[in-house]
């Protein structure tokens, strides 16, 4: 048996790059010391939960007074699993690992988060870690050697022909499909502002001015990726943390900000196999100065994808948690809608179910679709949670605003059942109960 452990020296790392050591060696050797810090108890209420990231918070546990590595073990009925963990970079309090298995509904799962100086034997070679590659203009996800996704934070040049009014960075393309399939698409020649998976708001209200930060080629505005802060890479998640700033073109002294937004991504390793992709998006807004900004009633902005150009309305379905499909969805509320369509790899289909949180303001937020027809029929499935299609937001001043989402990235298809399970592992995490343990 392997077991992972987290060293301590890690809780604080320097730098953007997560510099949590995983290290790996037999069981056998593990109990030369060890000190229990933390017992965490995992309940999961009258849910079921499969294969579910975690976090929990290790507030209160005294673990930096100790020198060594940081080990969580799993204890059922006397036997031990031992459990890849591991330390996120923008807050080292929290420990994250993956509930494995199926945890049917009320049961508690216990652990044990350990101290271990006795490493001796271990080794840092894992290939099948989420690793991210910076190339100074994108950033690339991988899970052992397979694409995930890619985040371009450098401008992208426009095609030959096209305003540069267009270029734009801050999103993400490609998106792959475990098979290597891709999924998504940008600049095409029907809408050159479409980028892929991205996030920018078409109605907003600014200082009193319209601001529009989603057409581009209106010159209003546009959405600049700012800074890279954050890289966390891991056996258990990798991902990134990222500022853009929405810029407003139209103010009365030139360019000005007008709105902060932090994307958080990240790519949870939850299947051995590789054969789905299990990301998180959440995208958080303030204003960028003493004034508010309404984001105004609309049909379409927000969280979207403007899918690969090789799918259309003769091989593409599209179904929503309500039952709806490709032809009736358009500005129906859906807590999840899962867009399937066919592929080069041998299941035959690939696809992305897009979940949204009960968090997130206007909670089921209605979706803007294209519907069959659209686009003259071809090269024309986008979709979009759009949490301002029927009201108006306002974000005030000083204040923060996070919308969530997750996406499951597969090959062939998956039923209802299978989007509802997923779904509700989402929107709703196990209680965990974090007991420190105090060390004489």
């Amino acid at each position: 048996m392997m077991k992972t452990i987290t060293k301590i020296s890690s809780l604080f790392p320097t730098g953007v790059l997560l510099t949590t050591f995983l290290l790996f060696f037999n069981v056998n050797v593990v109990h030369a010391q060890s000190d229990v810090v933390a017992e965490l108890t995992v309940n999961s209420g009258d849910l079921s939960f499969y294969n579910t990231p975690v976090i929990a918070s290790l507030n209160g546990v005294h673990i930096k007074l100790h020198e060594g590595q940081l080990q969580l073990v799993e204890v059922t009925n006397g036997s031990e699993n031992y459990i890849t963990s591991q330390l996120k970079q923008g807050n080292p309090d929290q420990l994250t690992w993956i509930l494995e298995g199926e945890t049917e509904p009320d049961t508690e799962r216990n652990f044990e988060l350990r101290v271990v100086d006795d490493a001796s034997g271990a080794s840092s070679a894992n290939n099948e870690s989420v690793n991210v590659y910076d190339d100074g203009e994108s950033l690339l996800v991988k899970i052992g050697e397979k694409n995930v996704l890619n985040y371009r934070y450098a401008l992208k040049d426009v095609p030959d022909g096209v305003d540069e009014l267009f270029k734009r960075g801050g999103y993400i393309h490609p998106i792959w499909s475990p098979g290597g399939k891709v999924l998504s698409r940008i600049q095409p020649p029907d809408h050159y502002h479409h980028y892929g998976i991205w996030n920018p708001w078409t109605r907003t209200e600014f200082e009193g001015r319209e601001v529009d930060f989603w057409n581009l080629g209106d010159g209003q505005g546009t959405v600049q990726a700012k800074q890279v802060i954050e890289r966390n890479e891991g056996e258990v998640f990798g991902g990134f943390r990222a500022l853009h700033n929405h810029v407003d073109f139209t103010g009365p002294t030139g360019e000005k900000v007008a709105l902060n937004e932090q994307w958080e991504v990240n790519v949870w390793n939850v299947d051995p196999e590789k054969n789905v992709w299990l990301i998180d998006f959440v995208s958080t807004l303030n204003p960028a100065t003493d004034e508010p900004l309404t984001i105004k009633e609309y049909r379409y902005q927000g969280f979207s994808l403007r899918a690969t150009e090789t799918w259309n309305d003769n091989n593409t379905t599209l179904l929503t948690s309500e039952g709806y499909d490709k032809s009736n969805a358009n500005a129906t509320r859906a807590r999840w809608i899962d867009v399937n369509g066919e592929s080069d790899v041998e299941e035959g289909t690939s696809g992305i179910l897009f979940m949204t949180n009960p968090s997130n303001f206007n909670y089921p937020e209605q979706l803007r679709i294209w519907p069959e027809g659209a686009n003259q029929g071809v090269e024309n499935v986008y979709i979009n949670f759009n949490p301002a299609q029927d009201r108006d937001w306002e974000l005030k001043s000083g204040k923060t605003y996070a919308l969530k989402y997750r996406m499951l990235v597969y090959d062939g298809e998956i039923n209802e059942n299978e989007a509802n399970r997923y779904w509700s592992d989402f929107a709703n995490s196990p209680k965990i109960d974090v007991n420190p343990v105090s060390l004489d």
